[in-house]
């Protein structure tokens, strides 16, 4: 048999020109909208033309275009910063306690941005002392940004300028909140997890101060009724995350807060996907 493509025969060229056609018409007309757009994505997907993962990502970077710093920030009461006037004993053990890369240092006050320390140029204090180490010497320049700048032109400039973390500052220029350029990504992408994230059961919960705690939403509902003496119902949820998904009646952004039986839940970190990372105010000493 010959191995010529001129020798098919007329009903498989018409099948193949069939073929052919149904999927450039799929893409022949111009989408008019965001769902005209995401339903093509969608149909690629049903014909194995992109994967699920692939989808997500791009549903993620559509999703970025249309969201604001202030979304995705993280506000200014958790924030790490480094005072430029501490002594080198208090900012390194500040420093290897979080785990951060980056910090904001500030003066007088939270206000008070002096520029940004990289963990890595601690390395001479590290090594020689703190005979000739100044603080000042070391910082970068800070990036100041509005709340309101898009995710989408931040994310150009990180890239554009090099920089990882800006300072985020309300309407009336106080320092509200901080984001790097993971922040951005984990909106795209999903969450992005390192060797210094935890990842064991204990790291489930952990208190942070009096009646404060935080915790991960796949905390497992039984798990939490034993830590915190609550009742809970087991009956249609497995984890915390689950009952928050109903309180909310939808998928919370940062920041947004509910009350169950007097525990106060504020979302810490969400993706377009699930919630992730909580900050638990309890009733009382338990």
């Amino acid at each position: 048999m010959s191995d010529d493509p001129s020798s098919s025969t007329p009903s498989s060229r018409g099948q193949e020109k069939s073929w052919f056609e149904k999927l450039m018409g799929g893409f022949s007309a111009e989408p008019k909208s965001r769902e005209d757009l995401i339903k093509i994505i969608k149909d690629a997907a049903n014909n194995n033309l992109l994967d699920e993962e692939a989808v997500s990502i791009i549903e993620g970077a559509m999703d970025v275009q249309d969201q604001q710093v202030r979304n995705v920030m993280v506000p200014r009461s958790q924030m790490v910063v480094v005072n430029l006037n501490d002594d080198p004993e208090a900012f390194l053990t500040k420093v290897m306690e979080s785990g951060h890369s980056r910090f904001p240092v500030v003066g007088d006050t939270i206000d008070d941005i002096k520029g940004i320390l990289l963990a890595k140029d601690l390395l001479p204090l590290i090594l020689s002392g703190t005979k000739d180490f100044r603080l000042e010497n070391v910082i970068r320049p800070a990036s100041i940004i509005p709340e309101s700048k898009r995710l989408n032109v931040l994310l150009r400039e990180f890239r554009e300028n090099r920089y990882h973390m800006a300072l985020v500052i309300d309407e009336y220029g106080a320092i509200s909140g901080l984001v790097t350029i993971e922040d951005v990504l984990e909106e795209i992408v999903g969450e992005i997890e390192d060797e210094t994230d935890e990842d064991d059961d204990e790291s489930f919960i952990r208190k942070v101060a009096d009646n404060e705690y935080i915790i991960k939403a796949l905390l497992p509902i039984e798990d939490f009724n034993e830590e915190f003496g609550a009742q809970f119902s087991e009956e249609e949820f497995d984890t915390i995350g689950g009952i928050l998904m109903r309180a909310f009646g939808h998928l919370p952004q940062r920041n947004e807060h509910t009350d169950i039986d007097g525990y106060t839940f504020r979302v810490l970190y969400a993706d377009s996907r699930q919630i992730h990372l909580l900050r638990l105010t309890t009733p009382g000493p338990h």
